[in-house]
């Protein structure tokens, strides 16, 4: 029949589809009888062709390939692997391994004697005024070489480590010895120099003995003559089958060598995520700032939109409506009674309050100013500060909208108790970005005394309170520098993002 014979000719014709990719060197033999009947249930479609049977979208089926094929490699997911692949990728990777211990060594050495250097000098000279901050040094400079080890980890074993979350310094010589001192991750990276020296060692041991020497025994029936022979206490191999036997012990060591150098830089590995890299707090606080960044953004954007409403659709009905009731009194015939007057009066008073009242509103929710940068929104607040001021801003990105809000907020309401309790004769508003914080610095020559508890410059939920709470909101801090007498330096250090 016509199916049966197309079938017949099909299961003669049939080869192993991997012969094209030249996984087999002869034709495989004809498809066995359970192949035939599936050839004749499926109406005369060649098993091996891709797409006559569903599911067979991806390639023949594994099971059917594996056994009706003379195929050298090894089928996995349908996909036919050869050993080769398996090989190189293999040597690859002992190639790598080798070169990130060798590599290592050296770092190891230097790394540990900067290590020993920093705790017991700094230790030793903590008791002296130049111990401490040398040692604050040494901690911070630990986080170095963490990312040195991480980088070369990352490329030669692919060993990829997050680093940890970035030192905050404090500023003032005071600050930068607490922070130093502080410095958890710095701490990790020093146990981390201290360690990695005698791991680095055994690993180099194991390299030279259990690697290198198992090439010159593999390499033993190459050079062996009976002139020349190994000799190993009272036995030298002196004939072939002992000479492949030392070969063998090669094979052997180099098996035993290839793991024990896994092992060893499992270890490594496991060191370097727990000492290098962050600890499961910091990732939480990670999430956490993330967290806040993102509601801190989404309630400036909903405030801005407020404002925008408001300014574009409420406030415009308010200012039609005060215009109606103007034209209304202007049109009001003398015969009308008092009555009627007094009260179009009255409503275009309170319309025109209103439109005020809602001015400042939206001028609080969001500053038309900073839509054109924090520098020029600034100022704007000097030039209308009743105290000559002096300003100064070296700001090289431009801060988050929220942050922006903040100095603009802040400066603002520490010109006005400038103006108003100071009795200063000139102020000075300072911005500069360092290290990925922004610090502004507004001081006066003042009559000092300003405190976050005095009632006189600070108020509960206003004043300098607020200012703290402001910051806060952004993870930032406010300082204030007021003896009696003055002069008032208050210092506010929030990120350039967040």
């Amino acid at each position: 029949m016509p199916a049966d014979t197309s079938t017949a000719q099909s299961g003669r014709d049939m080869t192993c589809s991997n012969r094209r990719n030249g996984c087999c060197r002869r034709p495989c033999r004809r498809a066995d009888r359970s192949d035939m009947r599936l050839s004749r249930r499926s109406g005369g479609v060649n098993p091996t062709d891709r797409g006559g049977l569903p599911g067979w979208a991806d390639g023949p089926h594994p099971g059917m390939l594996s056994r009706n094929t003379r195929c050298r490699g090894i089928v996995r997911d349908g996909v036919v692997r050869h050993g080769r692949e398996d090989q190189v990728t293999s040597l690859r990777q002992l190639r790598n391994q080798v070169g990130y211990v060798l590599a290592s060594l050296p770092l190891a050495v230097v790394g540990f004697a900067y290590a020993l250097l920093t705790v017991v000098v700094g230790g030793t000279l903590a008791l002296t005024l130049f111990g401490l901050p040398l040692l604050s040094s040494g901690v911070l400079g630990a986080r170095g070489w963490g990312w040195l080890h991480r980088a070369l980890a990352r490329a030669t074993l692919g060993l990829r480590v997050a680093g940890p979350r970035r030192v905050r310094r404090r500023p003032g010589p005071v600050g930068y010895v607490r922070s130093g001192l502080g410095d958890a991750t710095g701490w990790r990276a020093l146990a981390y120099l201290i360690v990695k020296l005698p791991v680095t060692l055994v690993a180099t041991a194991v390299i030279a003995a259990f690697l290198c020497y198992p090439v010159f025994l593999l390499s033993h029936p190459l050079w062996w003559s009976h002139r020349v022979a190994l000799q190993l206490g009272d036995f030298s191999f002196d004939t072939w089958p002992k000479s492949l036997l030392l070969a063998g012990i090669g094979v052997g060591m180099l098996l035993v060598g290839r793991g024990l150098l896994r092992l060893i830089l499992l270890l490594d590995g496991l060191l370097i995520r727990g000492l290098l890299g962050p600890t499961s707090l910091d990732e939480r606080v990670d999430d956490l700032e993330e967290a806040r960044a993102l509601a801190v953004d989404d309630a400036a954007a909903l405030l801005r939109r407020i404002e925008r409403d408001l300014h574009d659709g409420t406030q415009a009905q308010l200012v039609a409506l005060a215009m109606k009731l103007g034209l209304a009194k202007e049109k009001l015939s003398v015969d009308a009674g008092p009555e009627a007057r007094a009260l179009v009066e009255t409503a275009h008073r309170d319309a025109k309050i209103a439109i005020t009242d809602l001015r400042d509103l939206t001028r609080g929710i969001h500053p038309p100013m900073l839509d054109n940068g924090l520098e020029a929104a600034l100022g704007t607040l000097v030039a209308r500060s009743a105290v000559p001021v002096q300003l100064r801003v070296e700001v090289r990105d431009r801060p988050s909208p929220a942050v922006e809000t903040i100095v603009y907020y802040c400066v603002a309401e520490l010109l006005t108790n400038v103006a108003k309790h100071a009795t200063a004769r000139r102020a000075t508003v300072e911005v500069r970005q360092h290290d990925g914080l922004l610090r502004v610095q507004v001081g006066d020559d003042g009559g000092g005394g300003a405190t976050l508890g005095s009632t006189a410059r600070a108020l509960p939920g206003g004043g300098l309170a607020g200012l703290r709470d402001r910051a806060r909101t952004v993870d930032g801090t406010m300082r204030i520098d007021s003896p009696p007498g003055g002069p008032t330096l208050v210092t506010l250090e929030l990120p350039v993002r967040i």
